[in-house]
């Protein structure tokens, strides 16, 4: 058992640090007020290799292994979590899945531009009757013998009007139920393909959330990614990857806002010394770092058995129910702790403590990951 990261991961946990604290902290505040979507950042994070951290350098990705990526979703999340969910997606479910699974000739025309940041991609699972329940796709593809014809809606897509390719999950054979289900490259410019309205949001504003629509969209089949009726899998196989992101999105919730009321309990003054010199607050000090360094071995754990190609279903499931809510218990003790202040937002632990709460929710909320822990130990 070694805890040391080697080298290489910690120069990947630095270079995502530097990055974080000098491109994304100056208009982290504005970006979030004004929901705006962090364009010019997001075009950084791909020329230095933040969006395709696992794809094979033969598609243009860096190689890294899951440990490195979960280095950097924590210290970009301790600054901006807009910017580590569109990191996240890009990364764990449209890049991955495509390396996995994909045909050669799929990986080669959008990976290279995935990871460069020249486009970026977006995962279409959820539907206004199907979140946690991923089975009961409304969304249809129509066999139509060279190509599919795909109708229906989607809801809450991170990347949803940003993007430029979407992974649809569809249902071509109801009688089949989950195992009729495929997934299909989307292109933007497709015919019958529409972006809904932008969602407005709790947290994470900064990224752009929408439904999609589609209507009689014409999709050849050589974008169809696997066998027929093997997208339920593909989602499943990738939300498992996905969720070791999200879980290292809210560790890096959770160590922003800690860190944030660490420097902040030793400058505020009450009854005439610092706060961090009364037992309350050292308290509270001593649990949110408790916490988030086991969420931390949690979140590690997850991306070493992954790593070692070993089953990882149950330690990303813990990883993800555990960092969700030690982000959303940090969080909240976080402005507990700046009092008056933590109330304002020039003092950023409230848009922490909204971005949280999201990571309990998104790519499996908290009682599915219970339903996945609960079944691998009864396996």
């Amino acid at each position: 058992m070694d805890f040391q990261l080697t080298e290489e991961q910690l120069a990947v946990q630095a270079a995502a640090r530097d990055f974080a604290q000098s491109e994304l902290w100056a208009g982290v505040i504005e970006r979030d007020e004004h929901q705006k979507f962090p364009t010019e950042q997001i075009k950084k994070m791909g020329e230095l290799g933040f969006l395709g951290m696992m794809v094979s350098p033969e598609y243009g990705g860096g190689g890294m292994d899951t440990v490195s990526y979960v280095l950097a979703m924590e210290e970009i999340s301790k600054v901006d979590a807009s910017c580590s969910v569109i990191m996240s997606v890009n990364n764990s479910l449209v890049c991955w899945g495509l390396e996995k699974y994909g045909t050669e000739e799929q990986k080669r025309k959008y990976l290279p531009r995935l990871t460069s940041g020249e486009i970026i991609g977006a995962f279409c699972l959820s539907e206004p009757e199907a979140g946690s329940d991923a089975t009961m796709q409304r969304t249809t593809a129509e066999d139509k013998g060279d190509h599919y014809l795909l109708n229906g809606t989607k809801n809450w897509i991170t990347n949803g009007s940003s993007a430029s390719v979407y992974l649809v999950v569809a249902q071509t054979n109801p009688e089949l139920k989950h195992r009729g289900i495929n997934v299909l490259i989307v292109d933007k410019d497709m015919p019958g393909f529409v972006v809904g309205p932008k969602e407005n949001k709790l947290g994470i504003r900064g990224s752009d959330t929408h439904s999609l629509m589609f209507t009689d969209v014409k999709v050849p089949k050589e974008n169809r990614i696997g066998e027929d009726g093997f997208g339920f899998k593909f989602a499943m196989q990738v939300l498992a990857g996905g969720r070791i992101g999200i879980a290292a999105q809210a560790l890096g919730i959770a160590s922003g806002a800690f860190e944030l009321s660490l420097k902040y309990s030793k400058e505020r003054k009450a009854f005439g010394v610092e706060i961090a010199k009364h037992q309350a607050i050292q308290f509270k000090l001593a649990d949110m770092a408790t916490n988030i360094d086991a969420a931390r071995l949690l979140c590690l754990q997850a991306a070493h058995d992954k790593d070692a190609h070993q089953d990882y279903a149950k330690t990303g499931a813990m990883a993800k129910l555990f960092a969700s809510k030690v982000a959303m218990d940090t969080a909240v003790e976080a402005v507990q702790i700046h009092g008056g202040y933590g109330f304002v937002k020039e003092f950023h632990v409230e848009r922490m403590m909204r971005d949280a709460k999201i990571t309990q929710i998104y790519e499996g909320t908290s009682e599915i990951q219970k339903i996945v822990i609960s079944r691998e130990l009864l396996k």
